[in-house]
């Protein structure tokens, strides 16, 4: 019998700082999700507060605004029944982090902090955020009393770890770490970790999606899994673009793509996939022989299951072939979504078909 899930990702347009707005959009991609039947939703890096807060990581305010935003998300009923994996920066210990938060039924689970910080090119994550690199190693993190009066829990666990349903195991990677040679899906994948997910804010770059896809496919190609993608998109008020391109795969093959280029404010792709079909990729391509001194991964148990007892007859997601833009209509249509976030978010007034009168790729929106 197989073990059917349907899963859901999405790309938001967030701003940076406008909790308020963010908070209606991450609630509107979990009204979505759940719509299309989903069990587990996945949001982009720092969806709570937003990638380009730059400096204002600094503050105390960024991070109290970002627990209250926490909160109502807890507290609202359209988080009930699904597991949400949000992204926002937590302090622990006086050490500020990058995380996602994973949470069920007004219950923390586990927060992962993300484990290789982006710090080339446009990014300075090292100046705002430190990496947890211990490895394996989870402590118990203690939650503001505002979190404490929802959840009624005083500590979750804080660290490099998975989540043990009733009949899969998921584990989190973050944006950069899907790009380093020490990737953690690796890892994960070799302790029978079956889905994977990212919440990443990768910016525009001539071609780059094209890696970020190649680096997706060939992942679980090697590893066998479901591997979920989420990514910012606009311009959240930094000198970026960020280009959605939410994915979902299963064993090297795309089953779901997102829109590179939209004036979407939230886009939420879903995949119903069997992870019988996991096992079975992995039983006869992957034959791990693991080291000696192999430490399994440290896994949270949730009485929760993502699969249901009738879905012999639920139809699964086929294969699909990535649509590419050409470099002539990214270049096209990269700046002249940035300029239409820019322009609005500054507050100019701007016909939404000016746009489109001089750049017909959008025509489509």
């Amino acid at each position: 019998m197989g073990r059917k899930v349907t899963l859901a990702t999405c790309s938001l347009n967030q701003w940076a700082l406008d909790f308020e707005g963010n908070l209606e959009r991450i609630l509107k991609s979990i009204e979505i999700a759940k719509e299309k039947g989903a069990k587990y939703r996945l949001g982009p890096e720092l969806e709570i507060c937003g990638y380009g807060c730059a400096d204002h990581y600094f503050e105390s305010d960024t991070l109290l605004h970002s627990f209250e935003v926490l909160q109502k998300l807890l507290e609202s009923a359209m988080t009930k029944d699904i597991i949400c994996d949000v992204g926002m920066p937590i302090m622990h210990h006086n050490v500020r982090y990058n995380c996602r938060v994973l949470f069920l039924n007004r219950k923390i689970l586990l927060i992962r902090p993300k484990m290789m910080m982006a710090n080339v090119g446009v990014h300075r994550e090292l100046r705002w955020f430190s990496p947890w690199n211990r490895t394996r190693h989870v402590e118990e993190f203690s939650l503001p009393r505002m979190i404490q009066d929802v959840t009624g829990q005083e500590t979750v666990p804080f660290g490099d770890c998975v989540l043990s349903t009733r009949d899969t195991c998921i584990g989190s990677e973050i944006c950069q770490e899907l790009w380093s040679p020490y990737s953690s899906h690796i890892r994960m994948s070799l302790d029978g970790v079956e889905i994977f997910t990212n919440g990443s804010a990768s910016h525009h770059e001539l071609r780059k999606a094209d890696q970020r896809v190649l680096l997706v496919t060939t992942s679980t190609a090697k590893c066998g899994g479901v591997y979920l993608y989420a990514n910012q998109r606009g311009c959240d008020g930094d000198r970026v673009y960020y280009d959605g391109c939410a994915m979902i795969c299963i064993n090297g093959e795309t089953v779901s793509q997102g829109e590179q280029f939209s004036l979407q404010d939230v886009e939420v792709l879903t995949a119903t996939l069997d992870l019988e079909d996991v096992c079975s990729y992995r039983g006869e391509r992957c034959h791990p022989h693991l080291e000696v001194d192999f430490k399994p991964c440290h896994r949270i148990k949730v009485n929760f299951s993502l699969s249901t007892f009738d879905d012999v007859f639920l139809p699964t997601n086929e294969p699909i072939n990535w649509s590419y833009h050409t470099a002539e209509e990214e270049i096209s249509l990269g700046p002249a979504c940035w300029l239409w976030d820019y322009l609005r978010r500054s507050g100019q007034v701007l016909n939404l078909t000016v746009i489109k009168h001089n750049c017909p790729l959008l025509l489509h929106q």
